[in-house]
């Protein structure tokens, strides 16, 4: 293993992401990384079993570049392992990352990993509204205090840290999720590390990450995807990544989802190991795209405004924006006028673009979040969010833009 790392160390990402990590030898061969099935994994001898176990359960720490021997695919199988080294090098300053079945599932268990009893959460509003019924169903009965912050509000996230009591975790999701309002990362992380807890930073990257955003590099602890979305690109699989600078930070979610039993099967390893050479193909493509249709819509007579980057006004926006992002992404939203109904009449009649919820595939989705993805927020929640009754939210794939763009015309025109 130290070898592998030295031989590594010095290539860039998108070299290292289709060298690191797999030995053919190890697969018959095998240009690219095989699927292994097993559930179950045989020991060459009973002291390699019992060390196994002993590293697994923290009863002893690996050497260095050591891996315990494979144990059971609830704990860790040969695709985990060939992804978790894999995706490391997208990810600007990361050194270990964790895989599971879905975005919810990393966010679950980073959660119940730095969470405690008593504790409180700093987080940013709004949020994918299941994170939001994450902190609001299950760590509060659990005892924790969730203290909600408006996405953007840099000096009242300075001061809802400072405040805080027993502060395990601060979340932060950048751009949020409709509204793309951007939350300074670097400032955050200096606010986390003045309190005398020590919270870990944590971020849902899934909007522009691991191409256009690196929090790792802006202080944040953890960087948390729906790798369902751009990583993997196709909208046929669900999974969830976690990466850290710290490979301690790591191994103890890992231990986590040994109990919890979250880990992401090795077919969809295999296939999500497959889709990373590409995923800063396809996001340029995406990114581009977005752009020149949230331009080309701005000042629409239908829409009260388009909500995109490089259409900020707002100077603190613009200064976060120059700051923490390589590209604006490929989402954008778009506010109507008149409301629901013309939202409704728009998402009725788009033909290239589908109406759903996920996002980051290479087809183009529309949606209406204050009905679907943010329907659990309050009233209060979604007025304080600009989640509003005319927000529809757009996730560009790569198709032609200009087909896009006349469909999304077509579209407007048809709003009552």
């Amino acid at each position: 293993m130290p070898e592998h790392d030295e031989l590594h160390s010095g290539l860039r990402p998108r070299t290292a992401v289709l060298t690191r990590g797999f030995d053919p030898s190890l697969s018959v061969g095998s240009a690219r990384p095989a699927v292994f099935r097993s559930s179950t994994y045989v020991f060459a001898t009973p002291e390699a079993a019992e060390r196994a176990f002993a590293m697994t359960s923290g009863k002893i720490q690996p050497g260095t570049g050591e891996r315990p021997d494979l144990i059971y695919s609830r704990i860790s199988h040969p695709n985990a392992e060939i992804l978790e080294d894999q995706i490391v090098p997208l990810e600007a300053g990361a050194q270990a990352a964790a895989v599971f079945n879905s975005g919810m599932a990393a966010i679950m268990t980073a959660f119940f990993t730095f969470g405690r009893h008593h504790g409180s959460i700093v987080y940013t509003t709004p949020l994918y509204g299941g994170t939001t019924g994450l902190i609001h169903h299950f760590l509060g009965p659990f005892g924790m205090r969730g203290i909600a912050v408006a996405s953007g509000d840099s000096a009242g996230l300075d001061a809802a840290i400072a405040a805080a009591s027993n502060l395990c975790m601060v979340y932060l999701e950048t751009p949020a999720n409709p509204t793309l309002t951007m939350t300074d990362i670097e400032r955050t992380a200096e606010a986390a590390a003045r309190h005398p807890d020590r919270p870990v930073v944590m971020v849902d990257n899934t909007f522009l990450g691991p191409t256009f955003q690196h929090p790792l590099q802006l202080g944040a602890d953890l960087v948390l995807y729906s790798a369902t979305k751009y990583l993997s690109g196709f909208s046929d699989m669900v999974a969830g990544v976690a990466l850290a600078r710290d490979p301690e930070i790591i191994q103890t979610l890992r231990s986590r989802r040994v109990m919890f039993g979250n880990i992401l099967q090795p077919d969809e390893c295999w296939m999500l190991d497959g889709r990373l050479p590409t995923v800063a193909l396809r996001m340029n493509r995406q990114s581009k795209n977005a752009q020149r249709l949230a331009e080309a819509l701005h000042g629409h007579k239908h829409l009260s405004r388009v909500i995109y980057p490089t259409l900020f006004r707002d100077p603190e926006q613009m200064r976060i924006f120059r700051k923490q992002c390589a590209f604006p992404g490929g989402i954008f939203s778009i506010e109507f006028e008149g409301g629901k109904p013309a939202a409704f009449d728009f998402l009725r009649h788009v033909r290239i673009a589908r109406n759903a919820v996920s996002l980051g595939g290479v087809e183009t989705l529309t949606c209406h979040p204050k009905t679907t993805t943010h329907s659990g927020m309050s009233d209060e929640e979604l007025a304080e969010s600009g989640v509003t009754d005319g927000l529809v939210r757009v996730s560009v794939g790569i198709e032609d833009w200009r087909d896009l763009l006349a469909d999304f015309e077509q579209a407007l025109a048809a709003v009552a």
